[in-house]
């Protein structure tokens, strides 16, 4: 069986989050002081050469995004904690933030010393108003004891859009406007947060710096998946013995996360397991062997997302599921761009009439053909992968679609 390796949740249950001495007894804000005493760009070498890539479902290599921004020619630079974390069944921000918020904010002040800016946001989800109570204190204890250096932080609260959590509609929602996605190019590290050099990291990539920069860029790529170095928060919901969460090497199958960590399927037999999120792939047992990080995922078609893990037994309406999950996608489109405003409207409307038995064949290759399109005309990221469980049943579970349809 898998053993849980802890790096982001080390201190999670064993300090009291409320005390920054805790903190600092176990080490805590000595991985800033190294920082500080490299240079800028050999921090960003050695959060580069450690292979982090983000954990907030993009994958994209944490240091050479932060090179972007340090390359960037302006008088203020911006890092931006994205604590929206408004994906159903994920919890993995909310655990680091309540069981050791200043991991948080040492990540975010080495970013910041790396790239140039003394200026932080904390993004935080509006359903965790307590967690934004404990990071305001955390803040002020970090100000009183005067770690954070000239780095200031400030704590905002969203309102409860998931489209808040990319990282462009966030950072208008910071800027005072309605929470819609930007086009890109530019992107934030050359033109984010009032059009000046910004970094958006998730909060669980910004908790695994400061340990990082402790041990070493060679001692965390030797963990996980080579591609995808390190560990990674799993949350479970759904049909599984334990709902619980575990933070594993990178290289630990999905059926370890779920029959070991889990305790396995109750209610009945598996069915499917959707990871990383709403908007992640149903997988079928068939494919339970795959390592559960980043590219061994996209090479079975699915995600990893945000490492929500879904578990549904056979006794569950798969095609119920996927239409409940089409019209959260319906409620949760900003409008701003019509692939995805009407494309999640018609998708909604194409999964009922199929669960309500009145679909055909045809409606099912309507849906195929709509998701391509979705997939490769939508604005950011929400309206791209909305069809992706669509796509994904229909491709795994296609015998339970052709059982609706006449």
């Amino acid at each position: 069986m898998a053993e849980e390796m802890r790096l982001v949740l080390r201190n999670y249950g064993k300090i009291d989050p409320a005390n920054i001495d805790d903190y600092i007894k176990v080490g805590g804000y000595q991985a800033l002081a190294k920082a500080r005493s490299m240079s800028q760009a050999d921090v960003i070498e050695e959060v580069k050469k450690s292979g982090l890539r983000g954990r907030g479902g993009a994958g994209f290599n944490c240091g050479l995004k932060w090179n972007f921004a340090y390359q960037a020619q302006a008088d203020q630079k911006y890092i931006i904690a994205n604590a929206d974390e408004g994906e159903p069944g994920t919890y993995k921000d909310r655990l680091i933030m309540e069981g050791d918020p200043h991991s948080l904010l040492e990540g975010m002040a080495i970013a910041g010393y790396a790239v140039g800016a003394t200026k932080g946001y904390i993004y935080c989800r509006g359903e965790y108003p307590y967690i934004v109570e404990l990071l305001r204190q955390a803040v002020v204890q970090a100000k009183a004891k005067g770690v954070l250096g000239d780095f200031d932080i400030e704590v905002r609260m969203g309102a409860g859009a998931y489209v808040c959590g990319e990282e462009t509609a966030l950072i208008e929602s910071i800027e005072g406007n309605r929470g819609e996605p930007r086009y890109k190019p530019p992107f934030p590290p050359t033109a984010g947060l009032w059009g000046k050099p910004t970094i958006v990291n998730n909060v669980e990539t910004l908790a695994s710096i400061p340990v990082i920069i402790e041990k070493g860029a060679d001692w965390y790529k030797s963990i996980g998946a080579p591609s995808y170095p390190g560990t990674k928060i799993f949350t479970l919901t759904g049909d599984v013995a334990n709902k619980t969460f575990c933070e594993v090497p990178t290289n630990t199958t999905i059926r370890e996360i779920i029959y070991g960590f889990g305790g396995g399927v109750v209610g009945g037999k598996f069915k499917a397991v959707q990871i990383g999120g709403t908007s992640g792939a149903f997988i079928p047992e068939s494919l339970l062997d795959t390592p559960a990080d980043f590219d061994s995922m996209s090479a079975v078609g699915a995600t990893l997302g945000s490492g929500a893990v879904f578990v549904l037994n056979d006794t569950r309406d798969i095609v119920d599921t996927v239409k409940c999950i089409a019209k959260f996608f319906e409620h949760e489109s900003c409008g701003k761009c019509t692939p995805c405003r009407e494309g999640t409207m018609r998708m909604y409307e194409l999964m009922k009439k199929i669960n309500d038995g009145k679909g055909t064949k045809q409606d099912l290759a309507l849906m195929e053909k709509l998701a391509g399109v979705m997939s490769i005309a939508c604005l950011c990221g929400l309206g791209q992968a909305a069809p992706t469980p669509v796509v994904t049943t229909l491709k795994h579970f296609r015998a339970d679609y052709d059982a609706k349809v006449s």
